[in-house]
């Protein structure tokens, strides 16, 4: 398993998380799957997820370091104690739980808390946590985390929640680590077509890959 620091900086450099909410295993590894073919490197199965716990230990041994897995909808240790010995690269809460959080700084694995503004964020950085899920990020707008990296520069932002095609580049251009993408991926897809799951990720990928590359130049 990679290390926490490993995790983070890859999440840094690739800035995109497909967040994967379907009603069986089987469904849900197909969509990550698609997902994955598009070039999405992170994948989060949320504990909604009947037998979640299965979908990412399926995921681990099917994609090995290619790909980094998390669980997500964490709402508790027990929870995110049972992830990470199924595999779990990171977890992924929608609020901020001391318990939850202290569970995973235990075994050095990367948590990334909830938040909707500044005090949940400031209680995160508290905790030990500089990376937060700005959720939900369709109540807002990117001008929200650029306020708020005013008075507190050291957190970074994973907006979640609406992110899509048409504002994830506002997003990073307003200072986001990186984006979850949920709903607007796995709707994409026709029935048991999943190509267009597939199309939209490369989409996706494309428009963070030229955002890096201007970053760089």
């Amino acid at each position: 398993m990679m290390r926490s620091q490993q995790v983070i900086q890859r999440l840094d450099d690739r800035k995109l998380v497909a967040v994967v909410r379907e009603s069986t295993v089987e469904r849900a590894l197909a969509v990550a799957d698609a997902a994955v073919v598009g070039g999405i490197q992170f994948i989060e199965f949320t504990m909604t997820i009947p037998k979640a716990l299965q979908a990412i230990e399926t995921a681990c041994q099917r994609y090995g370091d290619e790909v980094v897995i998390g669980a997500g909808t964490v709402l508790d240790s027990v929870t995110a104690r049972l992830a990470m010995l199924s595999g779990a690269a990171f977890v992924v809460s929608p609020a901020v739980d001391a318990e939850t959080i202290r569970m995973c700084h235990l075994y050095q694995v990367p948590v990334i808390p909830g938040v909707s503004n500044i005090q949940g964020t400031m209680e995160a950085l508290a905790l030990g946590c500089g990376i937060v899920k700005f959720f939900p990020a369709n109540l807002s707008s990117p001008k929200s985390i650029q306020a708020m990296k005013g008075p507190i520069p050291q957190a970074e932002f994973v907006p979640t929640g609406g992110v899509n095609v048409d504002n994830i580049r506002a997003w990073l251009d307003a200072g986001a680590m990186a984006v979850g993408i949920g709903s607007d991926l796995s709707k994409q897809a026709q029935g048991d077509d999943l190509q267009p799951i597939t199309d939209y990720a490369a989409r996706l990928v494309q428009i963070v890959d030229t955002f890096v590359s201007e970053q760089k130049s």
